[in-house]
């Protein structure tokens, strides 16, 4: 087991209030040591393959944005780093390479007692950047 049980209600609590956090930082802070690790080196490989975007929290999550748009989000929960790719389109680039993971239209869930597929999310954030900049030679 990961966590105690007053530790898992505290995750989930964390993880849904909306109010309770201004920063990254701030969000990151409140999990226990094992995953604030995972949760840091997550936020480290986005950084590291969209450069340009800004950290922030929106919708309670730690988000990414880039050109003033919604790049990818992340949230620890009771058993797994919720991982949220902007939409269906990069779920659907990387159909094969994700479908040892729990999906939803939009939602990509990496469990916490399983290594975290950190080469996987730089692609698909190197992915969401592309179409991020496609959007913006359009408008």
């Amino acid at each position: 087991m990961l966590f105690s049980f007053k530790e898992k209600s505290t995750l989930s609590d964390m993880a849904t209030s909306k109010s309770q956090f201004k920063t990254m930082d701030e969000y990151i802070a409140k999990f226990p040591k094992n995953v604030r690790d995972v949760l840091e080196e997550l936020r480290r490989v986005i950084k590291d393959s969209a450069p340009d975007a800004e950290e922030t929290i929106s919708y309670a999550m730690p988000a990414f944005k880039l050109n003033g748009k919604s790049l990818v989000f992340f949230a620890a929960w009771k058993n797994h780093v919720g991982f949220y790719p902007g939409g269906s389109s990069a779920i659907e680039a990387f159909k094969k390479e994700l479908s040892p993971f729990k999906q939803a239209k939009g939602t990509i869930q990496f469990p916490l007692d399983k290594p975290i597929p950190f080469d996987l999310v730089k692609k698909i954030v190197k992915f969401r950047v592309k179409e991020n900049e496609s959007k913006k030679k359009i408008v």
